[in-house]
Order: structure tokens, then sequence, then C-alpha cells
């Protein structure tokens, strides 16, 4: 096995566990010598083709995954603030993050994590046009208005969308590691041990 096939992950803006994962995802891969493919997804997409909905849409779910994001924050050592306004739109976001890959990824994996902080730390609302323009800005995002708007991104997404239902993703936060999916924030120790070669067949 190639030990420097990249992990894919994808995640989605909206999503506590997306969060939680991108904290520790890269260091993970790093400790296995290995590099990490971010793809930016709107969970909504994925559940539509798996005939799906988000955890707190369920009454009986929902004060159960509401208490798990708080505590699996906790128990990473990561804060948490749970956002006001959950879940929400996180298309704009998206589209930031594929014009900043287009030119540099590390740039855009930044930009993921600025926005994922800002939203489950401080409750920045990254649906909110003038919320999610200020932060952009602040990140250094020249007119991200513009960006978000334009047919490019809005494509490209799309493509990211499509390609990740065609590779069997069905949530997020989502890994693929030498063709093995891992489905969670939750699977971070099989992940590991997948990395290290313990839980191969």
């Amino acid at each position: 096995m190639n030990a420097k096939t990249p992990i894919d992950f994808w995640f989605d803006f909206s999503s506590p566990y997306s969060y939680i994962a991108s904290e520790w995802i890269d260091a993970l891969a790093a400790r296995h010598g290995r590099s990490v493919r971010w793809h930016s997804i709107l969970l909504g997409a994925t559940f539509q083709a798996a005939e799906l909905r988000s955890p707190v849409a369920y009454p009986l779910k929902r004060d159960y995954v509401l208490r798990d994001f708080a505590r699996s924050a906790r128990f990473e050592g990561v804060p948490y603030l749970q956002p006001t306004r959950f879940p929400i739109a996180s298309h704009n976001a998206a589209r930031l993050f594929y014009e900043l890959a287009s030119r540099d990824i590390e740039h855009a994996k930044q930009w993921a994590r600025c926005g994922l902080r800002a939203y489950f730390t401080r409750g920045v609302d990254l649906s909110d046009t003038a919320a999610l323009t200020e932060l952009a800005t602040a990140f250094g995002i020249e007119r991200p208005e513009s960006i978000w708007s334009d047919q490019r991104w809005k494509d490209a997404l799309r493509v990211e969308n499509d390609a990740a239902i065609a590779a069997g993703v069905f949530g997020a936060p989502f890994f693929s590691v030498d063709g093995e999916p891992f489905w969670g924030n939750d699977r971070k120790g099989q992940l590991a041990q997948w990395l290290q070669g313990s839980l191969r067949p």
C-alpha cells in the first residue's frame, strides 16, 4: 500500500462534527506520513441523494445530538458554542473555499478552519451575507460577494457535490483512506488503526 496516498476529507461549514474533525484530521494524517485533500460539500445535497435528513430534524434525536456536539468537542479539547441559528446554508462559504483552492489549497484550508471556528465558537452566521462578508474580508478575501455570485464557483461546488455522492459520501465529516470509507468524527480511532495497518483485512 502506498503510504503517501492522501486522505480525502469531506466537510460542511454547517456541520459540528466537521468542525471537530477539521481540528484533528491533518495532525492525524501527518503522524502517518499522509496529506489531506479537503472537499467542501453541502450536506443537503448528500442527504437528498441518500434520502436522509439532518439529525436535528428528528424530535427524538435533537436533544441528544445537541448534547453530543458539545460533548464531542470537549472530548477533543476544542472550544464549542452551539450556534443560535442551526443548521444554516453554507454554499457561499463553500464557493469561497473553491475559489481559494483554485489558487492555493493551503490558503483554502485556512479559510475553512476560519469559517468553521467562527460559526462554532463565536456564532458567526455564515449564511448571513453581511456577516460572511465581514469575516471573509477580515481573512483577506477581496470582494467576497463577487466570488460567491460567480457562476464558476457555483459550478465548482455543484461538481464537488456530485463527485462526493458518486464516491458514496452521504454525510459529513466523511473520509476515504486507501479506498476505505469512514463516516463521522467518532471514527478517529478506526482511522488511526487503519493508517497503522492494524485494521486492514
